[in-house]
């Protein structure tokens, strides 16, 4: 992703900073990868409902250019990812904390909220791709990741970008 037109640093007090939200399942990670990685007699065993895989969300690749998305986001943003984990996949809630250490390191130490109730988090914006578990009734702004508004990470990067800039006039 080129992102040579956002090299700034956000400066002044930390704590102004606009709360930023990233869920995790299509949005900052590639959920088909792990499906891809599945065998077809675990496939078949959980047809419909292949979140509930044991293991399944550590075998999930980040999507294309979230990672340097989330990288740059946090320099402008105080940046959280708020997730779901399936209630009845006990893994899915370790695997996630481990994806996140893995691929996000330092910048996301304990910024990792799963929850069921996305409305009952206090924030500016959230980058989701659905409008379950409570995304729909977030206070703030639902950016609709993979809409036609924000298709992916570069037109969603530009865009928070702008968001930044109107924060700052």
């Amino acid at each position: 992703m080129d992102m040579s037109f956002v090299s700034l640093r956000p400066e002044g007090d930390e704590s102004k900073k606009q709360i930023l939200y990233f869920d995790m399942d299509n949005v900052l990670v590639d959920f088909k990868s792990g499906i891809a990685r599945l065998d077809e007699k675990t496939k078949g065993k959980f047809e419909g409902d292949l979140d509930e895989v044991p293991g399944i969300f550590a075998l999930m690749d980040p999507l294309t250019d979230a990672i340097e998305a989330f990288e740059f986001l946090s320099q402008l943003f105080d940046t959280y990812i708020l997730s779901t984990a399936p209630w009845e996949n006990a893994t899915a809630w370790s695997d996630k904390l481990h994806w996140v250490k893995k691929h996000l390191g330092k910048k996301a130490y304990k910024r990792l909220i799963l929850t069921h109730h996305k409305n009952l988090n206090k924030g500016d914006f959230l980058i989701d791709d659905r409008t379950k578990n409570g995304a729909d009734k977030f206070e703030g702004e639902l950016i609709a990741f993979g809409s036609a508004k924000y298709p992916d990470w570069q037109k969603t990067t530009e865009y928070m970008y702008q968001q930044w800039l109107r924060s700052k006039q």
